[in-house]
This record gives C-alpha cells, sequence and structure tokens, in this order.
C-alpha cells in the first residue's frame, strides 16, 4: 500500500470512527491521522476508559472494519 491509498483508506475510516466514537473531535482525528497509539489515548481521554478498555475497543472495531494501521 502507497501514501495516497493510506490516506484514502485513512479519510474513508475516519468517519466511521466518528460513528463509533462521537466524542471525538476533528481535531482530535487530524491528531491521530492514522496512528493507533494516539487513537487510544483519545479515546481514553474523551471517554475516561482505562487503556485496556480503550485497547479492546479498538481492537473490536478493526475486526468489524476490517481496518489495518
Amino acid at each position: 500500500m502507497n501514501k495516497d491509498e493510506a490516506s484514502g483508506n485513512w479519510k474513508q475510516f475516519k468517519g466511521k470512527m466518528k460513528e463509533q466514537w462521537g466524542k471525538l473531535t476533528d481535531d482530535d482525528l487530524t491528531v491521530v491521522e492514522g496512528k493507533r497509539e494516539q487513537l487510544i489515548g483519545k479515546i481514553q481521554e474523551r471517554y475516561g476508559y482505562g487503556k485496556e478498555a480503550a485497547e479492546t475497543e479498538v481492537k473490536d472495531w478493526e475486526t468489524r472494519n476490517k481496518y489495518r494501521w
């Protein structure tokens, strides 16, 4: 996968992330920009989850959406 394909996929999945985690802002998703650990941190921050709970949610989301980092 080249950089353009990864960028296109990110834009597609960004909308799906907002559906899943509505408390994440556009600015949050700009910071995340395809970085898994950043996403986990933002979910923890916005939802008050522990790291394990946030990781579980992200893993479940990845499986449902067939997203690879």
